[in-house]
């Protein structure tokens, strides 16, 4: 198991907790909190190891793409393909963006 850490400046704090996605072969977990203001905190434990920089560059698009809210991620990765990273990241983004009573984009 690989541990690895990433930051990213974020905007005011996430409204509530979200849980997407399962443990399994070829899926992963993401839990969003509510992070400090102006930073997003991410922390993926994964069992591919040798995989940091696919994971930087991953996170970086997502993250690069339009401001986020702050946050405090932990990510318990078994394998996933980044196309699938990028599904439950989305998915959880939607899922806070309901909560709020806005559109995901």
């Amino acid at each position: 198991m690989e541990q690895l850490q990433f930051e990213y400046a974020a905007g005011e704090p996430a409204s509530r907790r979200v849980l997407v996605g399962v443990v399994g072969s070829g899926d992963l977990e993401v839990i969003i909190e509510p992070g400090a203001k102006g930073k997003t905190s991410i922390d993926v434990t994964t069992s591919v190891n040798g995989y940091g920089r696919v994971w930087d560059a991953q996170l970086t698009r997502v993250f690069s793409a339009e401001p986020r809210a702050a946050m405090n991620i932990r990510i318990h990765d078994f394998g996933a393909t980044p196309g699938v990273v990028g599904m439950r990241l989305a998915e959880a983004f939607e899922a806070l963006a309901e909560a709020d009573g806005k559109e995901s984009t």
